[in-house]
């Protein structure tokens, strides 16, 4: 039988090392032509975590929980040395020793998801699958301040005349910032908050929203690959945000279901 920890390892990976690389790609991108060590640094990254993306294809379900743990722990330093490089670059920034065109948030919101990443590990390592209570809440805060980010860069990054489609970008900021307050409360509550009824209805609300914003992004997407709207978006960052929206809801969906039980 398969080992649960196991297939949760794998899917992990494979999310989030896709993910890791083209982190990489956006900074890349987003460096002037005089930054060449950053962007070569970042290319390294893109290799490393396509390696990696390689070597998943080894790996099954059904694989050996030891040899698991070891590409685990493998991953893991990519990273935090992902995470090191994306933490120099905002200091940089913020010291204003290089400009460029990546933002101080977004590369703070970037460096949140390889910490986050690297801590998924660690914990899987350490054999914890279920979520508790605690996780619930600390999870939530932490994906819809990455909503709320998305929403802001978005607003920021469609061409100032999408007016309507900018509205609709700041209303969504709006609302996840609000949503963000909401679980910083119900965390400072803890441990009385960790109620099932409450952990229930605050999972709820956060779907329903985190749906909207995903069907939002997914037009976005589909306006820029075709061409349609004018704005700064890389198609592949718009594909980025959308699938990082469904991994929300299927984190919740995990989490709705930890309840049931």
């Amino acid at each position: 039988m398969a080992n649960p920890i196991v297939a949760r390892s794998l899917d992990e990976i494979k999310f989030w090392s896709r993910i890791m690389k083209e982190h990489a790609l956006f900074l890349s991108l987003g460096f002037t032509y005089e930054q060449k060590q950053l962007i070569d640094e970042a290319k390294h990254f893109i290799t490393l975590f396509e390696r990696i993306e390689e070597k998943l294809t080894n790996f099954s379900i059904n694989s050996d929980w030891q040899q698991i743990q070891s590409f685990n722990n493998e991953v893991y330093q990519a990273a935090a040395a992902i995470w090191s490089y994306k933490r120099k670059v905002l200091g940089l920034t913020l010291r204003c020793e290089i400009r460029s065109n990546n933002y101080p948030l977004l590369v703070d919101h970037i460096s949140r998801e390889a910490a986050y990443f690297a801590n998924r590990l660690k914990e899987l390592n350490q054999g914890v699958l279920d979520p508790k209570p605690e996780a619930i809440i600390e999870e939530n805060v932490f994906f819809l301040k990455i909503m709320a980010d998305h929403a802001k860069f978005i607003g920021h990054l469609l061409d100032p005349s999408e007016r309507k489609l900018v509205e609709q970008a700041r209303e969504f900021s709006h609302d996840f910032d609000q949503l963000v307050f909401q679980a910083i409360d119900l965390d400072s509550m803890r441990p009385q908050s960790e109620t099932k009824p409450l952990l229930s209805q605050f999972l709820n609300q956060n779907k329903v929203s985190v749906a909207s914003l995903r069907d939002f992004k997914k037009t976005a997407r589909e306006l820029i690959e075709e061409c349609r709207i004018k704005s700064n978006i890389h198609p592949l960052l718009a594909d980025h945000t959308f699938r990082e929206a469904e991994r929300f809801l299927e984190i919740i969906d995990l989490f709705e279901a930890s309840l049931k039980r």
